[in-house]
């Protein structure tokens, strides 16, 4: 396996994931922030000051929410700019550690290209970031990983930074609309906090099961197979292949997808010029240093199998 065909691979891989797979589950998520975006353009375009809303996205690790929300931004962003409302209008950041409301600030600030220095009071930072929100006509904000709001401070820095955002909703002078995305503990800092709840949209990616979407994987393994330039085997188009990629990825969609692409960098590291389960054997390897034994797309009873762990092995010395 010479350098330059590694080289290639790497190359052609990333073609691939620049791929946005449309996928049902993304339709109203879609939606939903299409209407948030268009209700907010009308209070602008009337001059009318009313509370903006805001859309929370759910699902378990491996999901795709950050695929599908880094598509859904893009998209929305493009389409504000062509618009006339600038470049700027959604603001994007990953939650901070330690998530606290003077850290989360800065990390805003920052995104708004205004670097504070760690030596001011929250309050103070506060009020500069929605000057700035302002100034610079953001429509929403959107906090990646937000579960993190919970899981890395305290109780009372999750009831201030929940506060700030309700602060930025209902702003008198200019109403900012919040997206969260993140783990299921997203839904409970929701449901601790009913204000904020009320004020958002919520949509969820459920996990797959592999046998009401065997046959929908198989769909997409095709479809990356003609954009990959190569020929799916017969072996890879059986109804047990989909159902063997659902459970590999633990049932989520975002998983999937990266065990197909592994799949496909394993075929073209080998020169092939189809695709086989050998691919999905070695790649599922690669991935989780796994034995055979442990490996879903070896095993006639896969469904045993603990998709999510690494390292599996019959004897460990």
């Amino acid at each position: 396996m010479g350098n330059d065909l590694i080289t290639q691979a790497a190359q052609r891989v990333a073609e691939l994931k620049a791929y946005f797979v449309d996928h049902e589950r993304f339709v109203p998520l879609a939606e939903g922030f299409s209407i948030l975006a268009e209700k907010r353009l009308v209070d602008i375009q009337t001059g009318r000051i009313s509370e903006a809303q805001g859309l929370a996205l759910s699902g378990h690790s491996g999901a795709g929410k950050s695929a599908a929300i880094t598509h859904l931004l893009a998209q929305e962003r493009q389409r504000l700019a062509d618009q006339g409302y600038g470049d700027s209008t959604i603001i994007s950041l990953r939650v901070p550690s330690p998530a606290t409301l003077k850290f989360v600030g800065q990390m805003l600030l920052r995104a708004l290209g205004y670097p504070i220095g760690a030596d001011r009071h929250a309050w103070y930072i506060w009020d500069l970031v929605q000057h700035h929100l302002k100034e610079r006509r953001v429509l929403f904000v959107h906090l990646d990983e937000a579960q993190d709001l919970a899981s890395r401070g305290t109780k009372h820095e999750l009831d201030s930074v929940t506060s700030m955002l309700k602060t930025l909703m209902t702003d008198p002078e200019w109403p900012v609309g919040i997206i969260l995305s993140g783990t299921n503990e997203l839904e409970d800092i929701l449901n601790h906090d009913h204000q904020l709840a009320r004020r958002m949209r919520t949509v969820r990616f459920e996990s797959l099961s592999p046998a009401a979407y065997g046959d929908d994987i198989l769909d997409l393994l095709e479809n990356y197979c003609e954009l990959a330039q190569l020929e799916p085997e017969d072996d890879v188009l059986e109804l047990s292949h989909g159902e063997r990629v659902v459970h590999a990825a633990a049932n989520q969609f975002g998983i999937a997808i990266v065990l197909i692409l592994d799949a496909i960098e394993d075929a073209y590291l080998h020169g092939q010029k189809t695709l086989n389960r050998h691919n999905f054997i070695r790649a599922y390897h690669r991935r989780t240093s796994c034995d055979a034994e442990f490996n879903p797309f070896v095993v006639p009873d896969f469904m045993r199998i603990h998709a999510r762990q690494v390292f599996s092995r019959e004897n460990r010395t």
